[in-house]
């Protein structure tokens, strides 16, 4: 038993790096694997939204080999018609007699369905053989099933003593060259970035992901006063698609909504607390948002309780007081209800050094 325990655990684990390689976008990430004997005789991961899902595609490439064969899948197949046929009738078709669940589906209209559809049929069903990284995997798809808004990471590049930028100029560069390909590949993952308007106006980011591999994410801009620099690269540069969230109806806001229609940039009107924010953005199909800064979007998301992972790049160098940092007030009145990081991971990027942990206060 310990034996077949053991292979399964190292066909899921390369399920699930097959997994990685899609942008499946608002969809979960699947990778799959059919296996008779001791050969893979067809894999498959879902590569976008739309296109085949894993098992599908794994089946696909089988053929005529999949009957018989045992299907390791990163997360339990669909019993529903949407863009895509059902996935547990599919396998059904194949033939397949065994299936391997690395996690569960939170989204209702799977959860559980297509394995009882196969259970039924006569079909072996395990699930659970690395199951805590399937989890992990599509963290951001469950916490959106779970709670109906974004998953939502700060990532931010700060000096030892806590600063971000130079009193007299922009923020770039306190980090090394490990470290901000670290941050494109954190873009990469996101289905949006979002920046406020003072980042905007001091650093001018392009926002796109450079040096690893990976699409665009969507760019948002924050800016409760529509106080932005139209000139900035996001709105001309057709990198990727940018929106602007912004509730100002002063005369002035109206006027630069209409400059930004104008660019083709969408602005979506959105109340002042980050809370509303991330309804908002969660009604446009965003699942993981990536929050770059600067320390006013910074503190007014930790001061909402409403980050769930930070990644702190920190550079060996010290800036001084006169120098902005970060955060702001965040509203902690005793030590016991300070926001702490859960499942801390410490890494070197170069010379510098990455901390990062799921936010426990976070909700």
């Amino acid at each position: 038993m310990n034996d077949v325990r053991e292979r399964d655990g190292r066909w899921m684990h390369r399920a699930l790096l097959l997994a990685r390689r899609g942008r499946p976008h608002p969809n979960p990430f699947v990778g799959a694997e059919i296996v008779r004997g001791r050969q893979i005789v067809g894999e498959g991961y879902h590569a976008r939204r739309g296109r085949p899902h894993a098992e599908a595609m794994a089946i696909a490439r089988a053929g005529t080999q999949a009957r018989g064969g045992t299907l390791y899948v990163t997360l339990e197949p669909c019993d529903h018609q949407g863009l895509t046929a059902p996935c547990s009738r599919a396998i059904l078709d194949a033939g397949l007699r065994r299936v391997v669940v690395a996690g569960r589906d939170s989204d209702p209209r799977v959860r559980g369905l297509g394995l009882k559809r196969l259970r039924s049929a006569g079909v072996r069903v395990e699930v659970g053989i690395l199951g805590s990284q399937a989890d992990q995997l599509n963290q951001a798809y469950h916490h959106y099933h779970a709670t109906g808004r974004p998953f939502v990471e700060l990532k931010l590049a700060a000096s030892l003593d806590g600063k971000i930028a130079l009193r007299s100029g922009p923020a770039r560069w306190i980090t090394g060259a490990e470290a901000r390909k670290e941050g494109h590949r954190l873009r990469a993952l996101a289905d949006a970035v979002l920046v406020g308007a003072g980042t905007l106006r001091t650093d001018d980011p392009r926002l796109t992901v450079r040096g690893v591999r990976g699409r665009n994410p969507i760019r948002v801009v924050w800016s409760r006063r529509l106080a932005l620099p139209l000139t900035s690269r996001v709105f001309h540069d057709g990198a990727a698609p940018t929106w602007v969230l912004g509730g100002d109806r002063a005369a002035r806001g109206a006027r630069v909504r209409r400059r930004l229609r104008e660019l083709g940039v969408p602005v979506v009107a959105s109340p002042p607390p980050v809370r509303a924010a991330l309804r908002v953005l969660a009604a446009c199909g965003v699942r993981r948002l990536l929050v770059e800064g600067g320390a006013e979007v910074a503190s007014a998301f930790l001061a909402a309780r409403l980050v769930d992972r930070i990644h702190l790049h920190v550079a060996p160098i010290l800036l001084g007081g006169e120098h902005p940092g970060w955060p702001g007030a965040l509203g902690v009145k005793r030590m016991g209800s300070a926001l702490r990081l859960d499942s801390v991971e410490v890494k070197r990027l170069g010379a510098d050094l990455a901390i990062e942990g799921n936010l426990r206060a976070a909700r």
